[in-house]
């Protein structure tokens, strides 16, 4: 099954999002040698295969290794739409963020993922896992596209190519984004998700988010 809808839109909105976020740095390295995978479908075609920074649509079920019960069915949730989320950036837990590196667009892979790269000594009993738990996952990859920190985007918002963000044009990005999702807010919610846009990504202070202060996630040049 393919994507309900075009990704690019839902790719503007989520450029939204990763500005207003402070993104989690994952870690892979010695890390990814404790998720077991194993693949269950690989496409003849495998391009692009996913790295650090894109933005990924898919499907996965999560099972406890103990009993093999199921704890969660994307195809459940959000009307069965696959999920969408940024690879490597702590959206996902940091087994997935691992199991789901170098995957192309139609592959399908069962992961086994320890505790330690899961939800702990803790466990997460909201989504009903105990402590210590080993997670397996079956994941089905849709697409993989350009992330929110992309070259591309900046490029899309850079309106004057000075490699820097004014508020000016994420000023416009905003005014763009609102009219084309066409939801009601309030009036001051403009310039209060500007404000926080700065604060956020202008580290330095000085009115603008440079293309270095932008593209936190170190997956393409700018």
């Amino acid at each position: 099954r393919r994507p309900p809808r075009s990704t690019m839109g839902r790719g503007l909105t989520l450029l939204l999002l990763a500005l207003l976020a402070a993104p989690a740095q994952a870690e892979g390295g010695a890390a990814a040698a404790e998720v077991k995978i194993e693949v269950l479908h690989l496409p003849e075609e495998c391009s692009p295969k996913s790295k650090k920074g894109d933005l990924l649509n898919a499907h996965y079920d999560g099972f406890l290794a103990s009993d093999g019960s199921k704890f969660y069915c994307s195809r459940t949730q959000n009307e069965g739409h696959p999920k969408w989320f940024v690879l490597g950036v702590g959206q996902v837990i940091k087994g997935l963020d691992i199991a789901m590196m170098n995957m192309c667009p139609g592959e399908k892979r069962k992961v086994i993922i320890p505790p330690s790269l899961a939800y702990g000594q803790q466990g997460y009993a909201q989504g009903k896992i105990p402590p210590n738990a080993t997670l397996i996952f079956e994941i089905e990859l849709y697409a993989v596209n350009k992330g929110p920190r992309s070259v591309e985007a900046f490029n899309q918002i850079d309106k004057d190519s000075d490699r820097k963000l004014s508020q000016l044009e994420i000023s416009q990005y905003l005014k763009e984004e609102f009219a084309r999702d066409g939801k009601k807010r309030h009036p001051t919610a403009h310039d209060e998700i500007l404000a926080d846009i700065f604060k956020k990504n202008d580290h330095d202070g000085d009115g603008f988010i440079s293309a270095k202060e932008y593209n936190v996630y170190q997956h393409d040049e700018l």
